[in-house]
C-alpha cells in the first residue's frame, strides 16, 4: 500500500483595498460639524474601571422585589453594594444615610 500524498494548502489571494484619501479637520471648512464633535467627545477614551469581582448570594423573589422597590429603577446593584460595604466596614453613619434615603422615597 502506498502512502497518501501530502498536499499543502495555499492561501487564497485577495485583492487589497485601495487606501482612501485622508480628510483632515483642517481641510473641512469651519472645523468639525457639531454632531461629529459630540460623537468624538462621547467616544473619547474613558478612565479605566475599577478591577471588580463578583459577589453573589441567593434571594427570594420577595427579597429581590423589596430591594428593587427601595433602590428605584436600575439602581438595585449599586444600592445593595453600598449598603453591604458600609455595614461590613461598621460605618453606621453611611448605613443611616442610605436608610434615610430609602425612607424619603
Amino acid at each position: 500500500m502506498s502512502k497518501p500524498k501530502k498536499t499543502t494548502r495555499t492561501p487564497k489571494l485577495t485583492k487589497k483595498a485601495k487606501p482612501r484619501k485622508a480628510t483632515t479637520i483642517a481641510k473641512i471648512e469651519g472645523g468639525l460639524p457639531e454632531a461629529a464633535a459630540a460623537f468624538i467627545e462621547e467616544n473619547a477614551p474613558k478612565a479605566p474601571r475599577e478591577d471588580l469581582c463578583v459577589f453573589a448570594f441567593r434571594l427570594t423573589a420577595e427579597e429581590r422585589d423589596a430591594i428593587h422597590k427601595a433602590a428605584g429603577p436600575a439602581k438595585a446593584s449599586k444600592f445593595a453594594r453600598t449598603l453591604l460595604v458600609a455595614a461590613a466596614r461598621n460605618d453606621e453613619a453611611a448605613v443611616k444615610v442610605i436608610m434615610a434615603g430609602i425612607q424619603s422615597t
